[in-house]
């Protein structure tokens, strides 16, 4: 009954710390995860242009790097970055995933709540996305950085287009109906 005595916001603020708690709960052990030999390999411990944290070099590696057979240069600076917060230490590069994906679950909720209005179903949709077991590889493998880094930039690209149709002079609201709420 104390939930029913709250505020809207008051209503969100408990359901965005939930989350925090609940993918900090499941995720914390990961912290203590190693590097393994598939992959990251690749992106982190045998990657020395990466290695090298932020530097031009670095930069311009990242942008033009065909070694990975993939072009993500967002992934190979977020790498770099790690590189230069925690050097080879496991943990740190594992914790950057694990905070990726902690945004999105809050950002997921924010979006849905933005959309439908409805606290409690964007709620469960959101602690749903935080603990399903398909988002353990993202979370806990350092070379799948570029999972969760490509969720967190196409969740706020839906935020900002619900901003951009939710504008009462917006053309698209024209366009299909739709009302302002």
């Amino acid at each position: 009954m104390i939930l029913a005595s709250l505020n809207v916001r008051q209503k969100k603020t408990v359901v965005m710390l939930f989350l925090i708690v609940s993918v900090l709960a499941v995720y914390w052990q990961t912290r203590e995860f190693n590097f393994i030999k598939l992959d990251d390999n690749l992106y982190a411990t045998k990657n020395h242009s990466i290695q090298a944290g932020l530097t031009i070099q670095s930069i311009i590696y990242a942008f033009t790097d065909i070694h990975t057979a993939n072009w993500h240069p967002i992934t190979m600076l977020s790498h770099a970055l790690d590189w230069e917060l925690f050097g080879d230490e496991a943990g740190g590069h594992h914790w950057t995933n694990l905070i990726l994906h902690l945004f999105n679950t809050v950002l997921l909720f924010v979006l849905l709540t933005r959309m439908t209005g409805a606290i409690w179903r964007s709620a469960l949709v959101a602690i749903l996305f935080a603990v399903h077991p398909i988002n353990v590889e993202s979370v806990a493998w350092v070379a799948e950085r570029k999972d969760v880094l490509s969720t967190f930039f196409w969740l706020l690209t839906m935020l900002f287009y619900v901003r951009y149709v939710k504008k009462p002079d917006c053309s698209v609201q024209k366009s299909f109906g739709y009302q302002s709420r």
